[in-house]
């Protein structure tokens, strides 16, 4: 079959396959080009994997170098403005030119020992290359070859499987998933991504494989699961990696969330599916990585914090305080970064049930003006988290909450332009403090900046230099730092 499509007639294409008959190779596009080239998907990294037309031993134990060969030739050709990487300890090179990306590597087959997904990799064929491939849709090859260009090589049917949403594996699931437990988790990925479903004996050989997802490191999973959550609909992956057995893990605090405890009659709704559903909530306003994150672990403290109340029912006080501190395990755990994206996660799952409390009580100048100064330039996106966690089965509940969010909004829009709170920082400093006040550093210090900061929260002086330095003086007097005829 010959593949009838204008974006197999790219030039680079037609240029690798030039230097390819240049130097006696068999050469292919491969992989993930290949299935976005059929569904019709932009994809910018192209796989090319070249083959010997006379396979050769390996006795000196290196990676075959015909990819990182080739990839010299196409860098040459392409001249200016094309950037080579040779990897030579993996047989592959990769060519970077604009917003273009080119990875080479010599056909290859491949042989596993039970405790790593590191494979032994010796020179190979086409066919042994490609039924090294986790799925189907991704062992589809075209020729970029003169005298069979465009040619389409698929012994497994994947495009088939394209047309009928499936992932599967193109030999024994269990063999394909015991050599590389990494492939569980992308299949859950690619299920979630484009919208398809893992076949019977592909999700049957996960749930047989689960326990194998061990020996992958923490970077490659989160590496997945940012995937996952960078998807239309994150939940999808989510209730796979339940489905499968995989959540408890990978991630034990998520797996946590699920179940409905009654008692007396009472039941409290199940915390997994309205997280996702708060997720995918999020998901349709904002692409925000992190902001994604913190929507998954927004109630990661309820099971903790889950308490019965015989007044009141089931109870999670303290739900946002106490999945706050949580994060920063879970991020040194999971290998994420530690840095001011966690912080910002922290920030987000800390605060998320305080704009939920002023719509339940009366908005106060006072509780918008602390939580503008709290969220600071974040406050938009707690907003956005807070509007996601509305997901009551009661239409008039949430009508009335989102009506109720539109008139916090508002005041803190007046109040923001009035008293300029967002990221303020008291007028009165400490040093100027210290030296007005003649004092050494102290506790005292402290005190007055704090009464400074909170008197204009509270709204007793406005954010305005002369009005902090008298209340500084007032407070001062009142502290028996300096005496009232001062």
């Amino acid at each position: 079959m010959r593949v009838q499509n204008p974006k197999i007639d790219e030039p680079i294409l037609h240029l690798v396959g030039e230097e390819a008959d240049r130097l006696g190779l068999e050469c292919y596009v491969i992989g993930g080009w290949v299935r976005d080239l059929f569904l019709h998907r932009p994809c910018t990294d192209i796989d090319v994997v070249c083959v010997r037309p006379t396979p050769v031993e390996q006795t000196d134990g290196k990676q075959p170098t015909i990819g990182i060969q080739l990839a010299e030739a196409v860098t040459a050709r392409l001249g200016r403005g094309a950037h080579l990487a040779v990897f030579r300890n993996y047989g592959t090179a990769q060519v970077k030119r604009k917003d273009l990306e080119l990875e080479f590597v010599g056909a290859r087959r491949e042989s596993y020992q039970r405790d790593s997904r590191n494979p032994i990799v010796e020179d190979g064929t086409l066919e042994e290359d490609q039924n090294r491939r986790d799925f189907t849709i991704n062992a589809m090859a075209i020729c970029l070859n003169k005298d069979r260009y465009g040619e389409l090589l698929d012994p497994f049917d994947g495009l088939y499987d394209l047309e009928d949403l499936t992932i599967r594996t193109p030999l024994d699931p269990d063999i394909t998933f015991s050599d590389d437990p990494l492939r569980m988790m992308r299949a859950v990925r690619f299920a979630t991504q484009l919208g398809f479903y893992l076949d019977d004996e592909t999700f049957d050989a996960i749930e047989r494989n689960k326990n194998r997802i061990e020996i992958i490191s923490k970077e490659r999973i989160v590496d997945e699961l940012n995937k996952i959550m960078r998807s239309r609909r994150p939940s999808v992956g989510w209730i796979l990696l339940d489905k499968t057995g995989l959540l408890p893990l990978v991630f034990p605090e998520i797996a946590a969330l699920k179940g409905i405890e009654t008692k007396e009659g009472k039941g409290h709704k199940d915390v997994f599916l309205h997280t996702l559903q708060v997720v995918d909530n999020l998901s349709m306003k904002s692409d925000n990585l992190w902001l994604r994150w913190a929507a998954l672990l927004h109630d990661i403290g309820k099971p903790r914090s889950k308490a019965w109340d015989d007044a009141a029912g089931w109870t999670f006080r303290n739900h946002n305080y106490i999945g706050a501190k949580m994060i920063p395990k879970i991020f040194h755990r999971m290998k994420m970064p530690e840095n001011e994206k966690m912080a910002y996660v922290v920030k987000m799952v800390d605060l998320h049930m305080r704009p939920i409390n002023l719509i339940e009580d009366t908005v106060t100048d006072s509780a918008v003006r602390r939580l503008l100064f709290e969220a600071g330039d974040d406050i938009d996106d707690l907003m956005l988290l807070c509007d996601a966690d509305i997901t009551s089965r009661n239409a008039e509940k949430v009508e009335r909450f989102h009506r109720n969010y539109q008139l916090v909004r508002q005041k803190m829009v007046e109040l923001e332009e009035r008293d300029r709170i967002r990221n303020f920082q008291p007028p009165v400093r400490g040093d100027e403090i210290m030296q007005t006040l003649n004092l050494e550093p102290c506790s005292a210090v402290g005190e007055l900046k704090t009464a400074i900061k909170d008197a204009i929260l509270d709204g007793i002086i406005p954010n305005e230099y002369e009005a902090a330095r008298a209340y500084m003086f007032q407070k001062a007097r009142e502290m028996g730092l300096i005496s009232d005829k001062a």
